[in-house]
């Protein structure tokens, strides 16, 4: 029955786990990106269709030596595993081990945690397949990374909207470059046919800010000229215009540090700063059909900082987006985490075997000691437990025939038995005694009573044939019972030190498998910690793996441990049981045997 249980043990933790299909066989790796847009996530009110999200890759989450030099091989896949995502590169720098890349998610769902969508990478074959035009829909007007290699703005959209005026390009932004102004000039946005929004589909206007003075009046984006929509900082609090309608900020925003504004106009002008709404009033959109500024305009000061990744959207946008857009973007993002790799041919395997490809070498040494140990152990069990019940069923066969002695008590015994404790005889064959019961060789190996038996009745034989060699009658004296007590207390001894034997190995597993296990886990944990010291990252990416393989090593412990405590008490009660039927049977011998030949 044990080794039944213990084989659909074995089944269910090699059952694999339901996986996607693998995409597309070419590419040998792949991560799984979950999306949350809860409470622990970025949390949405309402679903929001073409989302741009930034993901961004690092030595704590990407294998950058498995992937292309330029980052060619990388793809995007929806959860269904079958649909391409359109995506586009901002930045991949391989020698230095970072990333930005933009994907556009068709769909995010309020207050959902199941989504996510696949990164595939690793196929040497695969050409630049990078789109930024058609990572965004037709709402953006015009999108700024300011991360262009000859330092020149440019807009990724479709509309290819042209940038004129004074800034200096700087490699310092918050996603990748950004543009420096010292207030005394701006860049100058369009005109281009397809630069324009409708007041009957709103406007919006959003940027990435790095103040350096939080003094005076500060543009950082104007679409429309002055009674457009206009962004921007009054003595360092944020505020948004349109027409005759201004909404300000609640505080002034802190200089030196990075911060997200964000404007729209509809039927009312809506502020949001750093993905929270700071405020909303009535208002009326106009047509927006001339050029936009960044950075200042030609009647205000102009902004004094660092502005990175600007985005003029021909459309409203929701204080949800604008909250994606803020956390979902912000160098700790909490949109989105990048998950584990995931090989081509483990798509179909569990995920204690995608564990067990995380687990450090140290993790190996202390897991293969333990499954040296666990394979012991089950050794150890199986061939107690198959000794113990031959035990058992031979002395209940050898009880059953000592039960009809009567007054011969020794007729059971033959001559050439071991002594208990020594090595059995080896019958060739299953013979069988008379009338089908076991022979004294069956008895011998299987029945710790009849052995016991057999050191009684040589011992009374032993003092019988002296008596006959002098003419006496086979009679047993008090010293001759005290010294056949003796050696059957002997005999016992022996027999439970064999009933005992090899149990210690349990002990063994049960006391030091856990503390093995423990011991890998907490060297395992260490190296952790000391690689993301190195590397500078404190995000999960980089510690939720390895604490995860690190763990590997105590449940491994523990699979150790746990069933060789079930088996060895087990076998315990058993050993305890067979010991107080030996005890029981040499009282009894010792009685029938004064009683049969006493004086």
């Amino acid at each position: 029955m044990l080794r039944r249980i213990f084989a659909v043990f074995l089944l269910l933790c090699l059952f694999p786990a339901s996986a996607n299909a693998w995409w597309n066989p070419d590419w040998t790796t792949r991560k799984k990106i979950p999306l949350n847009t809860t409470a622990q996530g970025v949390e949405i009110s309402a679903d929001q269709a073409f989302v741009p999200v930034l993901v961004r890759l690092h030595t704590g989450n990407f294998a950058f030596a498995d992937a292309k030099p330029d980052g060619a091989d990388l793809r995007f896949v929806a959860n269904d595993d079958k649909t391409a995502l359109k995506f586009h590169i901002e930045s991949f720098d391989g020698v230095n081990e970072l990333a930005t890349v933009w994907v556009q998610v068709p769909k995010l769902s309020a207050r959902q945690s199941a989504e996510y969508v696949w990164l595939y990478y690793g196929s040497e074959k695969a050409a630049a397949a990078g789109d930024a035009k058609g990572t965004y829909e037709p709402g953006f007007a015009a999108v700024y990374h300011f991360n262009e290699a000859d330092g020149a703005a440019k807009d990724a959209t479709s509309n290819a909207v042209p940038v004129a005026g004074a800034g200096k390009a700087s490699k310092a932004g918050l996603i990748g470059g950004a543009f420096d102004f010292d207030g005394s000039s701006h860049l100058t946005v369009g005109p281009a046919p397809a630069f324009k929004a409708a007041a009957a589909t709103g406007a919006a206007v959003s940027a990435w800010i790095k103040p350096a003075s939080a003094s005076g009046d500060q543009v950082i984006a104007q679409w429309g000229g002055a009674s457009g929509l206009t962004v921007g900082l009054a003595n360092g609090v944020p505020y948004a215009s349109m027409g005759g309608t201004k909404v300000n900020g609640t505080a002034a925003l802190a200089a030196g540090g990075w911060h997200f504004v964000g404007a729209s106009v509809k039927d009312k002008l809506t502020l949001v700063v750093d993905g929270v709404e700071a405020g909303s009033s009535a208002a009326a959109a106009a047509d927006l059909a001339s050029a936009a500024t960044i950075g200042g305009d030609a009647t205000a000061a102009g902004f004094q900082g660092s502005i990175d990744e600007v985005q003029f959207s021909a459309t409203a946008r929701s204080s949800d987006f604008f909250k994606l857009a803020a956390l979902g973007q912000a160098s700790e993002t909490k949109l989105l985490t990048v998950g584990q790799d995931e090989q081509a041919e483990a798509a179909g395997s569990s995920y204690f075997a995608i564990l067990l490809g995380s687990v450090t070498i140290d993790g190996w040494v202390v897991i293969s000691i333990l499954m040296v140990m666990m394979v012991i152990s089950w050794f150890v069990m199986f061939t107690k437990a198959r000794f113990i019940n031959r035990t058992k069923a031979g002395n209940q066969a050898f009880q059953a025939r000592f039960a009809q002695l009567s007054s011969e008590l020794l007729s059971l015994d033959s001559a050439d038995i071991p002594e208990p404790g020594t090595n059995p005889v080896k019958a060739s064959g299953t013979a069988k005694g008379t009338g089908g019961e076991p022979s004294p060789e069956d008895l011998v190996k299987n029945s710790s009573l009849y052995r016991l038996y057999h050191v009684g009745a040589r011992e009374a034989k032993h003092r019988f044939d002296q008596l006959e060699r002098k003419g006496l009658e086979r009679t047993l004296s008090g010293p001759s019972i005290n010294a056949i007590r003796a050696s059957l207390d002997a005999g016992m001894v022996r027999e439970s030190q064999r009933l005992n034997s090899q149990l210690v190995l349990l002990t063994i597993a049960v006391s030091g498998g856990p503390f093995l296990g423990l011991l890998g886990t907490v060297v395992g944990v260490m190296i952790t910690f000391a690689a993301i010291a190195a590397a500078g990252d404190v995000n999960v990416n980089a510690i939720a793996p390895g604490i995860a393989a690190a763990l590997v090593a105590t449940v491994a412990g523990l699979a150790v441990a746990i069933p060789a405590l079930f088996g060895y008490n087990y076998l315990s009660i058993q050993v305890k049981n067979l010991s107080a039927d030996m005890t029981v049977f040499c009282d009894e011998l010792v009685t029938k045997l004064a009683e049969t030949y006493s004086n």
